[in-house]
């Protein structure tokens, strides 16, 4: 009865997270393929790569901390 919109709210943005994790992955792969691919890598590129892996970890650990479940491995960070 109580908090029931609360338990709802939380769902669509868990759900959002999620997706948006599944993005910030996909620009990180991306971004990396680019600068391997890339004869001559200019700081602009490594730029890019770098803030995509920053915006792909720290949505990570917002889940994280969330406590979100899908269907995120815990191996696809490599430090």
């Amino acid at each position: 009865m109580f908090g029931l919109k609360r338990k709802k709210l939380r769902n669509e943005y868990d759900d959002e997270l999620l997706y948006s994790i599944d993005l910030a992955k996909k620009d990180w792969d991306s971004a990396k393929q680019t600068e391997q691919a890339v004869f001559e890598v200019d700081e602009e590129l490594v730029a890019e790569t770098q803030l995509a892996k920053a915006k792909y970890q720290f949505l990570y650990r917002e889940a994280k901390l969330r406590n979100v479940r899908g269907h995120i491995q815990a191996s696809v960070i490599d430090h």
